[in-house]
């Protein structure tokens, strides 16, 4: 049975009001602007896309610890300037909540010796890796959610999500008008030097540059290089491997989003150890 108008999802709105019939075209419109075409082919395309492709890595989050104090967790929020924080269990195996940072202005300034931070946490919401996008962000929408943690087929954490990071996947970034080809994964700047989005995948990168990163644990090139950091890295930092150098040139505080591949770089040979 078909969806009635005010029950069906923002995105089957959007197709019906701009795609022909039963195809991927988009009906009688062709706008001006590069970047409102961009956005609608986005939204027709995020249909296909699944919670894992878009996902922050379990080695790029950062969390809180239940046993922390309040003086502790205002450092972590200081350096890190997210609104809210997954929080640990004791064992450190799982998350017991979220905390909201809005939620310790009342604690701030205040006699702090009594905090206990699961007293001040929210419920967490769990999905599967496989959700689709479509479907995580209607979830967001109705419960008024801005966060959950992904969890693998065993019921392991393996990332977060955001619907932030949903949002980003329909409008997408704005670069620099250097980066013309901005959805490209790898974007020839001349001989020896590349651009390379952080989610090409590991294999690709290592079939394109003719190396081994020897780094099997790592799916995508943004999570070889978290590994070999071992911290969120700011723009600016970088590692040598074999021939190659590897800057992060665009990352935020939540992960890293392009990196420049430099190709003879010098004669050392570096062995990465994941």
């Amino acid at each position: 049975m078909p969806e009635e108008p005010d029950q069906q999802s923002f995105i089957n709105r959007f197709k019906n009001l701009f795609l022909k019939k039963d195809t991927k075209e988009i009906a009688g419109f062709e706008p001006q602007d590069e970047q409102i075409k961009e956005i609608i082919e986005n939204v027709i395309n995020i249909e296909e896309t699944v919670v894992k492709e878009i996902m922050i890595p379990k080695i790029s989050i950062s969390f809180l610890e239940s046993n922390q104090n309040v003086d502790e967790i205002i450092e972590i929020i200081k350096d890190t300037r997210h609104s809210r924080y997954p929080v640990l269990a004791e064992d450190g195996s799982k998350v017991s909540g979220i905390l909201h940072v809005k939620d310790l202005i009342d604690i701030v300034g205040n006699s702090s010796d009594k905090f206990i931070l699961s007293d001040h946490i929210r419920e967490v919401k769990f999905v599967p890796e496989t959700r689709s996008v479509t479907s995580m962000l209607e979830e967001f929408k109705k419960d008024k959610a801005h966060l959950a943690i992904v969890i693998d087929e065993y019921g392991m954490m393996v990332g977060l999500v955001t619907i932030e990071d949903i949002l980003e996947e329909i409008v997408g970034e704005i670069e620099d008008e250097f980066y013309e080809e901005k959805n490209d994964e790898i974007i020839k700047i001349n001989d020896n030097e590349y651009i390379v989005s952080s989610v090409l995948e590991r294999e690709k990168f290592e079939e394109f540059f003719k190396v081994n990163l020897n780094c099997p644990e790592a799916e995508s090139l943004g999570g070889f290089m978290l590994k070999e950091i071992g911290h969120m890295p700011k723009v600016g930092e970088a590692i040598v491997f074999e021939k190659l150098e590897l800057v992060v040139t665009s990352a935020d505080q939540r992960k890293i989003k392009k990196i420049t591949v430099r190709v003879n770089w010098r004669s050392i040979s570096y062995l990465a150890i994941c």
